[in-house]
């Protein structure tokens, strides 16, 4: 069944001057569920400026009035097999309303980029038990589990001995440093849920529109010469959290199982206790084919926040 908005409701398209609005919807709806905003205005504005989002064509902004009640859009990355969707409403008909939007864009993604059909994911809070019985409802299926990580800092941490015949490459201002890196992302996360490959281009365009991000905070593990591990982080929850972030952490299959995973993390641990955070963040897919959970409890780190992923399977308009 179709959801049909009141005549009294206005739609039109997002743009970044709708951050602070966009950033105060987010902000209430969270807050009633988990407890705190769990978004910052540079988040908003990271989302409504996103490199390939077209606000004309992937997003939607309902209006009471003068007050913003429903947000949606839908994002592609790489081949656009694999989509991501948010939608935020306190009200049900106005999410079905965005989420009819959503895969009706989602199916013309599908047909203009050749494929049969596409995958569309949506993040719900688990603690939100109705929203995701309404997922369910629209045609949705769970598809995995994610748990936020998290260790504190009480005071200095010791920094880790770098492992045998590791070269630690701190930074990537240049273009080789950022391939490599890239190189080691599509490498290491290939096969793993929801991870799209992109090309560099369109990699690093996303990465310098984050304004939690920048090079200096790549980091890359080098064995024999050859660039073997990463990890990218950033500052997206110093300002709620007073805490880093590690944003991506891959090890290419042949350099697994040397202690570079622990490396990275510990050496991050130790560089923001150093820098005065009070902690270290990260999320994990609780289904991931290499043993990220075990690596993350093993290191100290435990889970705060589950968040599940749920998928709809959308044919080609």
């Amino acid at each position: 069944m179709t959801a049909v908005l009141p005549s009294s409701y206005t739609v039109r398209p997002p743009s970044k001057e709708d951050a602070q609005a966009f950033l105060e919807l987010v902000s209430d709806y969270n807050t009633s569920v988990i407890g705190y905003a769990d978004f910052t205005l540079e988040d908003a504005e990271d989302e409504l400026t996103e490199p390939g989002f077209e606000p004309e064509t992937d997003g939607w902004l309902v209006f009471d009035g003068d007050r913003l009640i429903g947000y949606g859009a839908v994002f592609g990355k790489g081949d656009h097999r694999s989509l991501d969707l948010d939608n935020v409403t306190a009200d049900p008909v106005v999410e079905r309303w965005l989420l009819d939007r959503v895969v009706d864009r989602a199916a013309e993604f599908a047909r203009e980029y050749g494929h049969a059909s596409v995958q569309l994911d949506g993040v719900v809070y688990q603690a939100d038990t109705a929203r995701r019985d309404r997922f369910a409802g629209y045609g949705f299926a769970p598809g995995t589990t994610f748990h936020r990580m998290r260790i504190d800092h009480d005071g200095p941490v010791a920094a880790p001995s770098v492992p045998d015949g590791i070269t630690v490459r701190r930074g990537a201002p240049d273009e080789a440093g950022q391939r490599a890196g890239h190189a080691v992302l599509n490498g290491s996360f290939d096969g793993q849920f929801g991870f799209t490959p992109r090309s560099f281009e369109e990699w690093r365009a996303s990465q310098e529109n984050f304004s939690a991000f920048d090079w200096s905070q790549l980091t890359l593990l080098e064995l024999d010469g050859e660039v073997v591990a990463m990890r990218s982080t950033t500052n997206q929850f110093v300002e709620d959290e007073n805490c880093g972030y590690i944003g991506r952490l891959g090890v290419l299959e042949k350099a697994r199982g040397k202690g570079l995973a622990k490396f990275l993390l510990r050496d991050q641990f130790a560089l923001d206790a150093a820098a005065g955070r009070t902690g270290t963040i990260l999320h994990v897919d609780t289904n991931n084919p290499t043993p990220a959970l075990g690596v993350y409890l093993s290191v100290g780190m435990q889970a705060v926040l589950v968040m599940e992923v749920w998928r709809r399977e959308v044919t080609a308009a």
